[in-house]
């Protein structure tokens, strides 16, 4: 998900509201949302109470609400111009939040459901090639290799052991497809190695195994033979230091990306993200069949994943125009 714009989120000094809290205590605890998550819908939902609050001057009452408060709503976002996506994002919270209240008792219907949106914008999912691919699996090491600077450069040097962890890293988002969060949550009990599995927690709680290739596990042991003491057990794959076993962060793992995209000459914009539609789009194209697709993805609904039958088909009307005499 989308974060929303910084420029609308609620003044950082004002006070949630009680049901506010309630619901992101239930997100974590209960839903065991992503961080991701849990940091837009209060966002979102710290928007609306704001702007509530401030242009109808009284005390917040969710339960009064009506289905014209959040019409009214809808159209300040239009004014502001914000995109399809960032609009569906603060009402898919809003719609959350109520069925939440509903849940508790606290209101009886809610006024979100059913409320028309703008239609997001079908846009394609963008993806590299496998040429390219190979290009940003061999960045990372190319610190290795360049030559040592007369004079160093401001900032902490990058080591051979932070060098090894990008490429185990790039190398196991690529061959299992995962999202951000599920590659930074991974932990040693989660490989087995004998069988070129990894159990990878996804949305909601779900588990699935996934197959892991020789590459990637063979990155990831020479990043841990660079460590001080090798993680084990309930401790994370990939540490944030070379000493101490804290989970990766994932805005680490984003600035890291983009140095290595700009190492390969790749567009530095591309997100980890962009790294698991290569994967879905590359098994797609050497004949993967779409359920198993769905399954390696951890998408809840074939429709999700049916998107990238569109990549490969528009790659097809391509190589056609190019190369039929009468196309």
């Amino acid at each position: 998900m989308t974060q929303p714009d910084s420029e609308r989120s609620a003044p950082a000094g004002m006070s949630e509201d009680p049901r506010i809290q309630d619901f992101l205590t239930y997100l974590a605890a209960e839903r065991d949302a992503s961080p991701y998550t849990q940091r837009n819908y209060r966002q979102a939902l710290l928007e609306f109470q704001h702007w509530r609050t401030h242009d109808f001057l009284g005390q917040l009452d969710w339960s009064k609400l009506e289905r014209d408060d959040f019409r009214a709503f809808l159209r300040t976002l239009g004014r502001g111009k914000l995109g399809r996506a960032a609009i569906q994002l603060r009402f898919s919270a809003l719609r959350s939040f109520y069925k939440f209240l509903i849940q508790r008792g606290h209101v009886a219907v809610s006024p979100v459901k059913n409320l028309t949106l703008p239609k997001r914008e079908k846009r394609l999912p963008q993806y590299l090639t496998a040429e390219q691919m190979v290009a940003l699996l061999d960045a990372p090491l190319a610190p290795l290799s360049a030559p040592v600077p007369a004079k160093r450069s401001a900032g902490r040097p990058v080591t051979a052991s932070i060098c090894h962890r990008d490429v185990a890293i790039l190398e196991t988002i690529y061959s299992c497809g995962l999202r951000i969060s599920e590659l930074c949550g991974l932990t040693v009990a989660d490989l087995d190695w004998q069988e070129g599995l990894v159990r990878v927690r996804g949305k909601g709680r779900k588990e699935r195994l996934v197959p892991i290739g020789e590459p990637a596990l063979a990155a990831i042991r020479t990043y841990w033979s660079l460590l001080e003491v090798v993680p084990t057990g309930n401790e994370p794959v990939f540490l944030s230091t070379k000493r101490q076993p804290a989970p990766l962060l994932p805005r680490i793992l984003q600035s890291r990306l983009k140095k290595h995209l700009a190492t390969a000459h790749l567009d530095p914009r591309l997100t980890p993200h962009k790294l698991r539609h290569s994967y879905a789009t590359h098994l797609l194209d050497a004949g993967a069949d779409l359920r198993s697709v769905q399954e390696l993805l951890g998408h809840a609904n074939l429709v999700t994943t049916q998107v990238y039958t569109h990549l490969t088909t528009e790659r097809l009307r391509r190589a056609y125009n190019d190369a039929h005499p009468r196309a």
